[in-house]
């Protein structure tokens, strides 16, 4: 009898100190630089090199580090809810609309923007749907993108290491 008793307690006490884990949410927090050598960089003359993440538990803080072809970087910070709402900024004279939203089934978030251009054949919107997945170690964040712009689409795959 004792036995079956300590047997059930033993079983009981597996089940409730696992489900805190099952229910624990990824932590993207950190800082992030571009794996150069896995990521096929796009015919773009920008891109994300890398990017630093706070997250709480409602909202997502970044400082995103874009970088071109010569090397010269242009960073910005963006603070974001996860309930979707939009929140406006402007990034170097460009005005951008940016919501964030986290799955419910595998912790990924979904960042959708439009920034605004003004160049030489007046105003025009680059849109970006970004769906950010961290691997099972925490050591990897994938961001898959489709970029809109001028009529072009792009769609890819960047990879980033965890540095911090």
């Amino acid at each position: 009898m004792k036995t079956k008793t300590l047997f059930i307690l033993f079983i009981l006490l597996i089940i409730t100190s696992s489900v805190p884990v099952i229910g624990q949410q990824v932590d993207f927090s950190g800082e992030w630089i571009l794996n150069k050598e896995k990521t096929v960089l796009s015919d773009n003359p920008v891109f994300l090199s890398r990017v630093s993440i706070k997250l709480k538990s409602d909202s997502l803080l970044t400082t995103r580090v874009y970088e071109n072809e010569n090397g010269e970087e242009y960073p910005f910070e963006e603070n974001l809810s996860l309930d979707g709402k939009e929140y406006k900024i402007v990034i170097y004279d460009m005005p951008r609309t940016a919501k964030a939203s986290r799955s419910n089934t595998d912790g990924s978030f979904i960042i959708e923007s439009t920034t605004t251009f003004y160049g030489d054949n007046g105003e025009e919107d680059f849109t970006t749907k970004e769906t950010w997945k961290m691997d099972n170690e925490g050591k990897t964040l994938t961001i898959d993108f489709t970029n809109k712009f001028s009529g072009n689409e792009t769609v890819g795959t960047n990879y980033y290491n965890k540095v911090k």
